[in-house]
């Protein structure tokens, strides 16, 4: 057999060498094309972490996006979340009648990330429960920072990430009560800035401490840089308001469990006592009100989006405050008599 192989090979003009060449660079040609498609795909396996155990605890490092954490042991979010779906979900963010044209990027969301995931940020749980986080922190960023009220194209889910600042701002949010902690820098103003907007000398102050950023005096930092605009939220959604009280993060992630009272008041784990957090009594234990659907709408949009089903967004209890006390009640002065 091998015999009249050669004899055909020579036959056609080839030596056996030049063949055997031939047929090694076709066979590599092939392997790189099942690499590349594997990468298109997404089906690349993820990174194997080193691994120690301290205290008995395992603990992983996966590089710079996740280092020495329980959680770095889990995916990370660049294992199944991509550029392109980033791209997908905020799709007319760079549309020329956005507010932000060129400033949100998915670079700037993973270095972001980066400072959080080993604090369990899109690294808690299973592939799906890590994917339901990401979907429902970016479910407030898209709501918060749409424009697509006033648009049509794409429909009005598409619109996240059209701002980065709040365009006209009523009041220089300086609060004087603080004036001890967090002094309001002359001629600084603290309006809404960021992925999920923060307002007021104090929230600059308290959050630019804990990133190391001087926001108090440069609150300015937040619109000029993606990844701080990202960081700030991100630390809002991984941070309770109250050290008594949960984060964002907790409830969602099943963390969290309700006393008492939480139960009284109708708090339950689940995507709507992140909004409870986050916005309370403007949002919440109003019913069904349109603010608070629209949050939950971007939500649903994304899980779709990222290839969930919307029925992973919860049932409705969990998934709206429309019955929900508020964590923090808006303070109103008692009414006094003439």
């Amino acid at each position: 057999m091998e015999i009249c192989l050669k004899f055909m090979f020579i036959l056609s003009g080839f030596a056996v060498g030049e063949v055997i060449m031939a047929w090694n660079r076709s066979l590599l040609v092939i392997l790189a094309l099942i690499v590349m498609a594997s990468v298109v795909s997404g089906d690349e396996p993820p990174i194997k972490p080193k691994v120690k155990t301290v205290k008995g605890k395992r603990l992983c490092d996966r590089g710079w996006e996740c280092t020495w954490s329980t959680y770095c042991c889990n995916l990370t979010i660049t294992d199944y979340f991509e550029t392109y779906q980033f791209e997908n979900l905020f799709a007319k963010r760079n549309s020329p009648v956005a507010h932000a044209v060129g400033f949100w990027d998915f670079h700037s969301f993973i270095l972001a990330a980066a400072q959080f995931e080993p604090l369990g940020f899109g690294t808690t749980g299973d592939k799906k429960m890590q994917m339901r986080e990401i979907a429902a922190f970016l479910g407030h960023v898209g709501s918060r920072t749409s424009c697509g009220d006033g648009v049509v194209t794409g429909g009005p889910l598409a619109w996240g990430l059209c701002f980065n600042r709040e365009m006209s701002p009523s009041q220089d949010y300086c609060n004087d009560y603080f004036k001890l902690t967090y002094p309001c820098a002359p001629g600084a103003q603290y309006y809404g800035r960021g992925a999920i907007p923060i307002f007021w000398n104090y929230n600059y102050g308290k959050i630019g401490d804990a990133l190391k950023l001087d926001l108090l005096n440069h609150p300015e930092y937040v619109e000029q840089n993606a990844t701080i605009a990202f960081q700030t939220a991100m630390w809002m959604w991984m941070n309770p308001v109250k050290k008594s009280q949960p984060s964002p993060h907790d409830v969602f992630v099943g963390n969290w469990k309700p006393t008492k009272n939480d139960t009284l008041s109708k708090r339950v784990p689940g995507f709507g006592a992140t909004m409870n957090i986050l916005y309370g009594d403007s949002i919440c234990g109003q019913g069904d009100i349109d603010s608070m659907n629209n949050i939950i709408s971007h939500y649903q949009y994304y899980l779709d989006l990222m290839g969930l089903s919307r029925d992973e967004s919860g049932v409705h209890d969990s998934l709206t405050c429309a019955e929900q006390a508020a964590f923090n009640p808006t303070y109103v002065a008692p009414a006094t008599s003439s």
